[in-house]
């Protein structure tokens, strides 16, 4: 078997593009957005809340908790979401670490 893309980066290069792919979707943003505000699980009103078809808000959902970066429970018949407070921070530590590396120095560009 070749050589894969992504074999030709570090493997912390690989695990901070997946977090970030993860969070590239505005809608993904505002689900977070809407989660990290409300501060509880929040069951089945982001359809509402956002103004998505509830297919395309399941499946951002599905794209989040396969991240880790949120946790569903089962509540009768609903699903419940909050974030996962240990990735977040995970997330948080990474992105942090990435931006922070830049330093600017006068003269460039």
């Amino acid at each position: 078997m070749g050589l894969t893309k992504t074999a030709i980066f570090t493997e912390r290069q690989n695990k901070l593009a997946q977090m970030m792919k993860a969070l590239a979707h505005p809608a993904r943003i505002a689900i977070l957005q809407h989660l990290v505000k409300a501060q509880v699980c929040i069951c089945g009103d982001l359809v509402e809340e956002l103004g998505l078809a509830q297919a395309t808000i399941s499946q951002h959902l599905k794209e989040l908790k396969n991240a880790g970066l949120i946790q569903g429970t089962i509540d009768g018949t609903s699903v419940c979401y909050c974030i996962d407070p240990k990735v977040w921070n995970e997330y948080k530590v990474a992105i942090d670490a990435f931006f922070v590396s830049y330093v600017n120095k006068d003269g460039c560009c």
